[in-house]
């Protein structure tokens, strides 16, 4: 797919949350950005992580648009993009991360204490707190299924809406 000079390869999504810009390497989705995230900004972001500026494509991700599209429409129950955890920095946040992706399931749910004990830190809440709130790919890494121990909604990057309207797309209840 990526050869040569090109790190990534970038578009933007028009969904129900809003615009989210989609970066894609060779191994995977790399980073999803909210609509209240400069462009410029993410874009050097990005291209400084990956040593290579991205290249905006959004004829070559059309699968990815498409994926996204489906899945926060509730048109599809799969989001089944492949993801590059390049950007996650430290053993332990993409531990979090991982655990988050393959073990918490659409309609799930899990607190903070729970996701850490799941990664193999039982006792560090914050430190998988700080996992979700630098995940580079939200959505697809599905911090927003990651409620704090009282069951309230808690923060979320792309803000609460956001995360209200995710957890209710996918039928997870939460107070």
């Amino acid at each position: 797919m990526l050869a040569g000079p090109i790190a990534s390869l970038y578009t933007s999504v028009e969904t129900s949350i809003g615009r989210l810009l989609v970066f894609r390497t060779a191994a995977g989705i790399a980073r999803i950005a909210f609509e209240d995230e400069r462009e410029d900004v993410v874009v050097t972001q990005v291209g400084a992580c990956l040593n290579k500026a991205p290249v905006r494509a959004d004829a070559g991700l059309k699968h990815e648009q498409q994926s996204l599209s489906a899945y926060l429409s509730g048109a599809s129950d799969e989001l089944d993009l492949p993801v590059d955890w390049s950007l996650v920095s430290g053993q332990f946040r993409r531990r979090v991360l991982q655990e988050l992706h393959a073990g918490v399931r659409r309609g799930e749910s899990v607190t903070y204490g729970q996701l850490a004990a799941r990664a193999g830190r039982a006792g560090a809440a914050r430190a998988a707190g700080t996992a979700c709130a630098r995940n580079p790919v939200p959505v697809l890494v599905p911090c927003h299924r990651v409620l704090p121990s009282s069951g309230r909604l808690g923060a979320y990057g792309g803000g609460v809406h956001c995360k209200r309207r995710l957890l209710t797309l996918e039928g997870c209840r939460f107070s």
